[in-house]
């Protein structure tokens, strides 16, 4: 997992989350580094769905960069990492885990930053190969996430008919 170093606000980097999610060209029938994925989960072929030439790094930077100038300025203290696949029994395209904006006291100091992850294979597996509606879900899933880090909860999300 990379050290995560936060962004200035406004500026928001996507990162790989750990060596094996770092794309290399073309990802079919590649295997995974040894030590790389969850622990208990072997090593082995990537088990996404390939979209030649899809970056899918891009499309999250590309996301992130199409919310609204406030928007990106006001996010704070966060990273977003695109990982190969969730953690095993967990079905997640995507996770927020930190301190919500609306939660943080004058006391929130020397924080380590909040984390987006994307996971990579279920949204390329959603998608069936089409770049489109895989640029789209990451686009969905991204917005979903960084509504977390304002404090909008799942429940609201739905409320909104945004989920």
């Amino acid at each position: 997992m990379p050290t995560a170093i936060p962004s200035p606000p406004g500026s928001v980097e996507v990162q790989s989350g750990q060596q094996c999610a770092r794309v290399l060209g073309r990802r079919r029938g590649r295997r995974a580094p040894a030590g790389c994925g969850w622990p208990g989960r072997p090593p082995g072929r990537y088990r996404g769905v390939v979209v030649d030439g899809f970056d899918f790094e891009g499309a999250v930077q590309e996301a992130v960069d199409g919310l609204p100038a406030e928007l990106r300025a006001a996010m704070s203290n966060v990273s977003i990492l695109v990982e190969e696949e969730p953690p095993p029994g967990e079905h997640l395209l995507g996770l927020y885990t930190g301190i919500p904006l609306t939660e943080r006291t004058s006391g929130y100091a020397g924080v380590a930053p909040d984390k987006i992850t994307i996971y990579r294979g279920p949204l390329e597996r959603r998608a069936g190969g089409d770049s489109e509606r895989l640029r789209a879900e990451v686009r969905r899933v991204v917005v979903h996430e960084i509504a977390h880090h304002f404090g909008i909860s799942d429940e609201r999300l739905v409320e909104l008919d945004r989920y």
